[in-house]
Formats: C-alpha cells, structure tokens, sequence
C-alpha cells in the first residue's frame, strides 16, 4: 500500500507515536516521518530528556526550535503505540547514553510495538542493547558498534526486521517513511485480527 491511499485511507487512526529526541536532531528526519505519521491518522508526541523546547539542525545549520510534548521521566511506554528516533549526529550522541531513553526502547521492544529509527537514530538500538539478532542499517558511522552489539548490518535504503524499521538517512525518506507507515498500518490489521506481533514481518527490504 502506497503512502498516498494510506494518507486517503487514515489507517492508523487513533494510535500515538513517541518521537523520542534531543538538542541536535535532524530536521528533515524528524519532520518527514512525523508529517507522513499524522498524514496517515497517527498522533505524535516529542519526547526528550528535558522538558521546554529543543532545536534541530539542517545538516550543518542550525535549524528550528520545536515544543517538548513530554519530557522521558514524565512519560510512559505504556501511552504510546509505537516510536520514532530520529538521527542527527549530535542527537545520536546525546541519546545513546541516556538511561532514561534506553529504558524507554527497551520497553517499547519488550512489548513488541514498532520502532522505527534513521540514521543516527539508530545508535539508541544500539546502547539500549535490543540490536543484537536484528538486522538493521543506520548512519554509516554505526556499523561497527551495530556489528560489535550482535546486530547484522545491512547497506541499503531501508530494513524492516520484526517490529524494528531502520534507514540510513534523509536520502532514503520516502522509503523510510512508507516502511514506518506500513508497519503500523500491520499492526492495526494483526490487532483488529487478533493475531501475533511477529506477523509483522522479519528480515530486510528496500
């Protein structure tokens, strides 16, 4: 299903992405994934390490301010359907050794909801521990931690494994973005069918 007749459709409806994020992020991978999200019926929330608001950055300008809906210790895995990480390498860097973050995926994982992470949004599978036996891709630079935490890594736009949707980064949007809504939309259909999470779908695509 293309994301066009998802955005007519509105299939996810009713489900909550966390967008979990600091200072530094890549505004085009924040913005496009989030814009296809709520296109398709989904709300979102910005989730951080600190509440207020937090600035982006385009490539290697400085870029806007965006408002915190949550800072991590006031919200809960629980309230959300699925989770967005965005990259940006100064996002990355802050997010990988955030306790709270970490616990936060990690819990999101635990119960089988999809996360879907681009570039270095991908370090924050890393450093929660949850990459080992996925295959995954992410912003060039991760490889060897990726390889080095038990994951497979793959060089290609996008790779849905399970629950996890990953991308290397804002050259592979559109493909990220149709992956992310895709998985949800599935997630909506095995619920309403009543069948497992794993029907989710495993291994890699692009």
């Amino acid at each position: 299903m293309r994301l066009q007749e998802n955005q007519q459709l509105q299939v996810l409806s009713g489900l909550s992405v966390a967008i979990l994020v600091a200072d530094g992020f890549e505004q085009a991978e924040l913005s496009g994934p989030r814009y296809a999200l709520e296109a398709a019926g989904a709300t979102t929330s910005i989730v951080s390490p600190r509440s207020g608001t937090i600035r982006g950055r385009n490539q290697d300008q400085e870029g806007d301010e965006i408002e915190v809906s949550l800072a991590i210790a006031a919200s809960s895995p629980q309230d959300f359907d699925a989770l967005l990480l965005p990259g940006g390498e100064l996002n990355g860097r802050r997010m990988h050794g955030n306790i709270e973050a970490q616990q936060f995926v990690q819990e999101m994982q635990a119960a089988g909801k999809p996360i879907a992470a681009i570039s270095h949004g991908s370090s924050l599978l890393i450093s929660a521990g949850i990459a080992r036996g996925h295959v995954l891709t992410g912003a060039p630079g991760l490889q060897q931690a990726a390889r080095a935490a038990g994951a497979t890594w793959a060089d290609q736009a996008v790779v849905v494994d399970g629950n996890l949707v990953s991308s290397r980064g804002a050259q592979d949007l559109p493909a990220f973005n149709e992956a992310a809504v895709d998985v949800l939309r599935r997630r909506v259909a095995s619920s309403v069918a009543g069948t497992d999470d794993e029907t989710l779908g495993s291994g890699s695509g692009s």
